[in-house]
């Protein structure tokens, strides 16, 4: 019987054990490891005609019904259930069919995974933690493969990571209060508009504050692996003098797994969201893991919840993975989820990264390719870069540059899109990143209170829940207005010809340099968010 290989759902491994450049370290499978349990999905795609089709009609600004996405736009269940019926004659267990039956999630032991994909399975340790892994690519009959176009969960030594940078705040907090028996930081007499900055601070700094606007009637969610603590959460809204309460946040652990433990990430973007949008809804989804099949069925999880939850129609994702480090499977199969999601509205803002130009496989700057980094560089998505912001001591913008560790550059993935075009956007046909920017610099950085202590944190992680944030009040504003709320928002910021950015004008991230008009380190610029909302709403 004929099979159908999918090369591109794995990267490539050495034959024979031993350390890889990449810093993998790769030893033979022992036979304890056969009854290990993995998950593995099946990425199912729709016909190309259709996807297109879809890709037109999020460039021209239409909202697709979920409905419609389901039915319409969805895998043919003759194509779902040939391979479920194969699946379980191979002992493997379905978890779950996405609604649009574009993933097939599934768990099989070891030995079944390498008997019914023809795969051969090592162990591979990176960064001191051992995974079961597929060396060669798998393969399935050709009578039930018809539609799968990658075969996820594979390699799970292989994941996105985070975006953010801690370091010790030294002007606003004192190192320690000596009146206190806990010897915790607090907070210093009043240092205003010295980092770590506060959210007004931010909102004067972007022209966002005294619109009226607080997010009221929007939802915004959060893709990340765990969740803040509660404590953390209360502590931030009350020190930057915020109503928000505990009940605007809503925490889904996606996989029904134990979490792992706060780092940061999760806290920064939960608490940005909701301090730049105080009356929004937060919707946290915990994926468990970095892995990009877990990625993955977050983000249908989100798609699934938008028919009860129409108002979700912003999402940050503080996350990525350098493009020449990603398998071909695995971009096509979220390139779906994102394409899905800008066509029932939701904008997706995505971290550019910080290692500026040259990103290595850790998210670290490196002398290695030049590259952006996915899924920031998706053309479904808001890239979100960089800038290093220093306020004046009256609050107004006294500097402002492009970040030297933001992430820009070329894609080398995806075509440029017909809406990429304009002042400073050069020649060629590949995908630009960012699309916009604001403040990330860590030394001019955030307040954040992690484990009941202040924390100054930054990173292109605290520019994506900023500009969620604002996408909330453009939202708000619109539906007072009588509006309908954003399509996809690329198409309509490159064709503004307004005062909306404040262009960034100097800095570079490494190769490439800030200057007029559209630039690989910054995009358009940072928001004039009074004048985003006047234009768009």
């Amino acid at each position: 019987m004929s099979r159908k290989l999918f090369h591109d759902s794995i990267a490539a491994l050495p034959a024979q054990p031993g350390p890889t450049p990449n810093g993998l370290k790769v030893n033979a499978k022992s036979p304890a490891q056969d009854s290990d349990e993995m998950k593995v999905t099946f990425a199912l795609g729709i016909d190309d005609k259709l996807r297109q089709e879809l890709e037109s009609r999020v460039e021209k600004g239409d909202v697709v019904p979920i409905s419609e996405l389901n039915s319409k736009y969805a895998v043919p269940q003759s194509e779902v259930d040939p391979l479920v019926a194969y699946l379980k004659t191979q002992g493997f267990k379905i978890d779950e069919v996405s609604n649009d039956r574009t993933r097939v999630v599934t768990h099989a032991t070891v030995k079944q995974i390498e008997s019914s994909l023809q795969v051969n399975m090592v162990q591979v340790t990176r960064d001191g933690i051992t995974y079961t892994v597929a060396k060669d690519a798998p393969s399935l009959p050709s009578d039930v493969s018809n539609g799968v176009h990658a075969i996820l969960g594979l390699q799970p030594c292989f994941h996105a990571h985070k975006h953010f940078r801690r370091i010790t705040p030294t002007n606003r907090f004192e190192p320690s209060n000596p009146a206190s028996k806990t010897g915790e930081p607090t907070a210093a007499p009043n240092i205003a508009n010295s980092p770590p900055y506060l959210v007004g601070e931010i909102l004067k700094a972007y022209n966002a504050a005294g619109l009226n606007l607080t997010g009221k009637g929007q939802i915004i969610a959060i893709l990340i692996d765990t969740f803040p603590a509660d404590s953390d959460l209360q502590k931030f809204w009350q020190r930057n003098g915020l109503a928000t309460t505990i009940n605007q946040v809503t925490k889904i652990n996606v996989n029904g797994v134990t979490l792992p433990q706060i780092e940061g990430e999760e806290t920064l973007d939960a608490e940005w969201t909701s301090g730049i949008a105080p009356d929004a809804q937060i919707r946290i989804y915990a994926s468990g893991t970095l892995q990009f099949a877990d990625l993955d069925r977050a983000l249908d999880r989100i798609l699934a919840d938008l028919a009860q939850f129409p108002a979700m129609r912003q999402l940050s994702v503080s996350l990525g993975l350098g493009e020449t480090f990603m398998q071909q499977g695995i971009v096509r199969s979220q390139h779906q989820r994102f394409l899905r999601l800008a066509a029932a509205g939701v904008n997706v803002f995505v971290s550019t990264g910080d290692a500026g130009s040259n990103p290595d496989s850790t998210g670290h700057a490196s002398n290695g390719p030049l590259q952006v980094e996915f899924s920031s560089s998706d053309p479904c998505v808001v890239g979100v870069g960089g800038t290093t912001l220093v306020l004046a001591s009256n609050g107004t913008v006294s500097n402002e540059t492009g970040w030297a560790d933001g992430g820009g550059g070329k894609s080398i993935l995806f075509q440029r899109p017909s809406w990429q075009q304009g002042d400073g956007v050069p020649a060629g046909t590949n995908r630009l990143v960012p699309d916009v920017s604001v403040t990330a610099d860590p030394n001019d950085g955030a307040l954040v209170i992690l484990h009941g202590k202040p924390a100054q944190i930054g990173g292109t992680s605290w520019s994506a829940p900023i500009w969620a944030g604002f996408c909330a009040l453009i939202n708000e504003a619109r539906q007072n207005a009588g509006k309908p709320l954003l399509p996809f928002l690329n198409p309509l910021i490159y064709s503004l010809k307004t005062n909306c950015f404040r262009d960034i004008v100097s800095g570079s991230n490494g190769v490439y340099t800030a200057g007029k008009g559209y630039d690989m380190v910054t995009g358009l610029g940072v928001p004039d968010v009074k004048a985003l909302v006047r234009a768009l709403s």
